[in-house]
C-alpha cells in the first residue's frame, strides 16, 4: 500500500496545483496577485464565474479523498491526500501565485468526515457557513466595493474559516474518528495557518511594520498590509 499511497499524495498535490481559478482570472484581465480571486471574479466578471471557480476548487480537495477511500487505502494516506491537494493550491510548483487553500481544504474536510462517518465533525461547517453568509450578503449589497472600507463579512469570513479548520481535528478526536483522520485534519489546519503567515510576509516586513501585529492580522484575517485585497 505504500506505493499506492505515495502515488495518491503526488497526484493530489498536482490536482490541487491546477491553476483553474488563476486561469479564469487572467483570461478576464484580473491580476492573479489581487488577494482573493473568487471575490475579484464576483465583482469584476460575474457571480457565475466566481461560483464555478469555487466549485472546482472544492472538487480538487474532494476527489483525491474519494479516490483514496474508494481504493481502501489507509486512513492516514486518504486524509493526507486532502492536505496534499490543499498544499498544491497554496504552493504550486510552476507559478508564483498560490491561492488561499480554503475551498480545497473544505472539500477535503467534508468528504473525510462523510466517508469515515465522523458526522460530529460536520459541525465545523457551521462556522464556514456563518462567514460565507455574511460575506455573501455584502457581495449582494455591494456594501464593500473596491475603494471602501472592508465590511464585517470581509473580516468574518477568514476568521470563521480559521476557526472551522481549527476545530475540525478536535471534533474528529472527540468523535473517536481514526487517528489518521484526526492527524490529517490537524496538518490541514497547520498548513492553512502557515500559508497565511508566510504569503507575502517579506513585503509587510519591508515597510517597517511591527512583526507581532502583522502576524496576528495575517493569522486571524488573512490580510496583508501591502498586497492588494479584492
Amino acid at each position: 500500500m505504500v506505493a499506492e499511497s505515495l502515488l495518491l499524495l503526488f497526484g493530489a498535490y498536482l490536482l490541487g496545483a491546477l491553476p483553474f481559478t488563476v486561469a479564469v482570472a487572467v483570461s478576464n484581465g484580473i491580476d492573479p496577485s489581487e488577494g482573493d480571486l473568487h471575490i475579484a471574479l464576483w465583482y469584476r466578471v460575474g457571480p457565475a464565474y466566481a461560483v464555478t471557480a469555487t466549485v472546482v476548487d472544492i472538487a480538487k480537495g474532494a476527489f483525491p479523498v474519494l479516490i483514496g477511500y474508494g481504493f481502501s487505502l489507509p486512513v492516514g494516506a486518504v486524509a493526507f491526500a486532502g492536505v496534499a491537494a490543499t498544499a498544491g493550491q497554496m504552493w504550486p510548483p510552476l507559478r508564483g501565485h498560490g491561492e488561499k487553500g480554503n475551498s480545497t481544504g473544505v472539500g477535503a474536510l467534508l468528504v473525510l468526515f462523510l466517508a469515515y462517518e465522523a458526522y460530529a465533525g460536520l459541525l465545523c461547517l457551521g462556522l464556514f457557513a456563518v462567514g460565507a453568509v455574511f460575506r455573501y450578503s455584502e457581495l449582494m449589497s455591494l456594501a464593500d466595493v473596491r475603494g471602501t472600507a472592508p465590511g464585517a463579512g470581509y473580516l468574518l469570513l477568514p476568521l470563521c474559516m480559521l476557526l472551522g479548520f481549527g476545530v475540525a481535528p478536535v471534533l474528529a478526536w472527540l468523535s473517536n474518528a481514526p487517528s489518521g483522520l484526526t492527524l490529517g485534519l490537524l496538518f490541514l489546519f497547520l498548513a492553512i495557518v502557515l500559508r497565511r503567515l508566510t504569503a507575502g510576509l517579506g513585503q509587510d516586513i519591508s515597510v517597517g511594520a511591527s512583526l507581532g501585529p502583522v502576524l496576528v492580522r495575517r493569522v486571524l484575517f488573512d490580510r496583508s498590509l501591502v498586497t492588494r485585497d479584492s
